[in-house]
This record gives structure tokens, C-alpha cells and sequence, in this order.
């Protein structure tokens, strides 16, 4: 099948994307992705932050964010597509086991191909945690 046989990606897209990490919802949050796709973190040893390639890794990558912070919810989202790449607008809130808060704005950089996310990069504000509610 050709790129072209693909459904392009869309700002329609990008909010279901944006609803599933809402819901927690890692097997939709995959169905997203393509077979190939890399995820590269806010943070981590390497200039991109950490680089988690595959769906097996991007998936244990994914839920990784809800046992750090089980609360997590990214709000605010605005999401634009200029041919294939895209982005997302957001702010994060979380709660982590200590008690202590996260929320910082951020944005998801996208690279598309045959329709899917091939590529999800991740900036987030480093913001200081606010202390326990």
C-alpha cells in the first residue's frame, strides 16, 4: 500500500490522541502509532531526552507516565497539521507517589508517515514540583 492510500493525519487525530492519554488508554494510544515509531521523552541522559523506539518500548514508555503520576492529565490541548508533521499544545498535571504536584506547559512534536505517529517528541517546562496538596 502507498502513503497515499493512507488517511493523512489530521487535527482530529491529534485530539483523539490527546483523549486517550486522558483516559489512559495505552491500546488506543498504539493503535495511533506507526509500526516503527520512536518516542523521544522531556528528559533523559541523551540531547533528545530518552529514545524509546518500537512499540513494545514506546508502549512500556507510555505507561510508564501513569505509574509516575497516576492522576496524569494533559489539558488545554490545541493541536495543528502542516502536511507531515504536527503539534500539540498542552499543560500536564500529576500528582507523583510523594505527594508533590506537576504543572508545567508543554508540546508534542510529531512526525507522521502512512497516516500514523511516527515520531512523538516531547518539551515540557521545567518547572519546579509544587508542594502536596
Amino acid at each position: 500500500m502507498s502513503s497515499a492510500e493512507y488517511a493523512p493525519a489530521s487535527v482530529e487525530m491529534l485530539a483523539a490522541f490527546s483523549d486517550a492519554w486522558n483516559r489512559h488508554d495505552l491500546p488506543a494510544l498504539m493503535s495511533f502509532m506507526h509500526a516503527e515509531c520512536v518516542f523521544e521523552t522531556a528528559a533523559g541522559p541523551l540531547a533528545c531526552g530518552d529514545r524509546h523506539s518500537g512499540h513494545e518500548a514506546v508502549a512500556a514508555a507510555f505507561e510508564s507516565a501513569w505509574k509516575n503520576f497516576p492522576d496524569a492529565q494533559w489539558r488545554n490541548g490545541r493541536h495543528f497539521v502542516a502536511g507531515d508533521r504536527g503539534v500539540s499544545e498542552w499543560t500536564f498535571t500529576g500528582t507523583a507517589a510523594d505527594g508533590s504536584r506537576i504543572e508545567a506547559d508543554g508540546v508534542d512534536l510529531f512526525v507522521f508517515k502512512d497516516g500514523k505517529i511516527l515520531v512523538k517528541n516531547v518539551f515540557r517546562k521545567n518547572r519546579p514540583p509544587l508542594p502536596a496538596a
